[in-house]
């Protein structure tokens, strides 16, 4: 029987250091929004401090909006928070997990993401939701280019910008709309870069190498074993 002492919670480092960035970005707004009415003579000083101040206070903001626990490992697989939803997926549905890589020239350049390979799409498909594939399918964005770009083909862009649109059929099972869109989405980047899910490296508690690893662990041990005659 698993316990809950099975359940292991990612805290993600994009959350740490959010106060502060944001209390610091306050301060410094309100210094240069006092240097900038008061003292004419430090316009240059007041307009830096209150853009640094600006651009600290969102990024402290959006770290805090971001959801305490990025991710969920239980015994039965992974949940996956994000501050549009949630998304689950079966240990016994992943096929392998790495970091994705390509080859530009003779270079091996890794992603700043973990990879996860699907045994089957429907799962995903059929509890995700709306806004959270809306929301993954915006910042999925730079993957497709990096996948365009790999091929140097944007012929091939262009067709499945194209057919992103269209109704999606999966084992039988027809998806419209943003799930449609979301499930070529993950199709292709599928095709592309060996991965049909991805999990943003500022999601993770730790190195990219050491969370495969702790995925690994954990696909092993809870994995649902074959039944007896079956691969």
């Amino acid at each position: 029987m698993k316990s809950e002492s099975d359940i292991f919670a990612v805290r993600p480092f994009s959350k740490r250091n959010g106060l502060t960035l944001s209390l610091g970005g306050g301060v410094s707004l309100l210094l240069g929004l006092s240097l900038l009415l008061g003292y004419p003579g430090l316009f240059a000083a007041g307009l830096l401090l209150f853009s640094l101040g600006a651009v600290g206070l969102l990024l402290g903001l959006a770290k805090l909006y971001e959801p305490e626990t990025s991710m969920e490992l239980t015994p039965s697989g992974l949940n996956y928070h994000h501050r549009r939803g949630s998304v689950f997926v079966a240990w016994d549905n992943i096929h392998r997990v790495d970091v994705p890589r390509l080859t530009q020239g003779m270079e091996l350049i890794e992603l700043p993401y973990v990879g996860i390979k699907l045994k089957r799409l429907n799962p995903v498909l059929d509890n995700i939701s709306p806004r959270l594939a809306t929301g993954l399918l915006t910042e999925q964005r730079p993957l497709l280019m990096t996948a365009a770009t790999q091929d140097e083909d944007l012929q091939s862009l262009e067709h499945y910008l194209g057919a992103e649109f269209t109704p999606l059929l999966v084992e039988g099972d027809r998806y419209r709309g943003v799930l449609a869109m979301f499930g070529h989405r993950c199709q292709t980047l599928n095709a592309h870069l060996g991965y049909h899910l991805y999990i943003p490296k500022d999601s993770l508690d730790r190195d990219s190498a050491e969370f495969v690893r702790l995925l690994r662990q954990r696909i092993a041990a809870f994995s649902l074993p074959a039944a007896p005659g079956n691969p």
